[in-house]
């Protein structure tokens, strides 16, 4: 079984939070967040409220509820796209004006369990 979180219109550019989410593709989820808490960059603030958030996705899913340190979880995609760009002036010298490009990012982190769960086939959710 296997939950879904995004995050849509992060203000920071999809190159920085990529350097974080490398960090923790393919990791079990209570590794990732020990990274997530002791890397300094802003990009980590923001991935692990994205990671908890697919946590409670995964906990909150199905008809029973399910506890995440029971099965294992990990996380099994993490990918960062491009949004959309504010595009701002400022002033330069000599009358011109620069272009101020303000990025903006979508994250997204689908978690999976790695222990199968009791009473489901894959034949079953197919």
């Amino acid at each position: 079984m296997e939950a879904v979180a995004k995050l849509k219109n992060c203000p920071m550019s999809a190159r920085k939070m990529r350097i974080v989410v490398d960090n923790i593709r393919g990791k079990s989820v209570n590794e990732a967040l020990n990274i997530l808490r002791f890397t300094k960059k802003e990009a980590a603030t923001w991935l692990e409220k994205v990671v908890t958030a697919a946590i409670h996705n995964w906990e909150n899913k199905g008809d029973m509820a399910y506890s995440a340190e029971d099965y294992d979880l990990r996380i099994k995609t993490a990918f960062v796209d491009e949004g959309t760009m504010l595009k701002r002036f400022r002033p330069a010298p000599h009358g011109r004006a620069h272009r101020i490009r303000k990025r903006q990012n979508h994250v997204t982190i689908v978690v999976e369990n790695a222990i199968e769960i009791e009473g489901t086939n894959s034949e079953e959710q197919s």
